[in-house]
């Protein structure tokens, strides 16, 4: 399994929300399997896991995000602040503890 892993400053994460769960580049059509979001308590940032199979579904995934929202600017993410920061990891071990 491999994760994308983006950050980013935003103007305001209502906004910001709205656009991503518009899903512009069709999450489970590109194969996302699984997404994670997180925000900092108090901060206009957020930071977004996106599962993958393989490697290269999440290459793909991070080319089509800057080449068609990224790259356009304001019209298609209104909400950034910045350039997003990204990687993409592989998950070496996934454990849930049961205490």
């Amino acid at each position: 399994m491999y994760t994308l892993q983006i950050e980013h400053q935003v103007r305001d994460f209502s906004m910001w929300r709205r656009a991503f769960d518009s899903d512009p580049l069709d999450r489970a059509g590109s194969g996302v399997r699984a997404y994670r979001i997180y925000r900092p308590v108090g901060d206009d940032y957020v930071m977004i896991e996106l599962d993958f199979e393989t490697q290269e579904a999440a290459v793909m995934f991070l080319a089509r995000l800057e080449e068609d929202v990224w790259k356009t600017g304001g019209a298609a993410a209104p909400a950034l602040v910045g350039t997003p920061e990204t990687r993409i990891v592989e998950i070496v071990e996934n454990t849930t503890v049961a205490w």
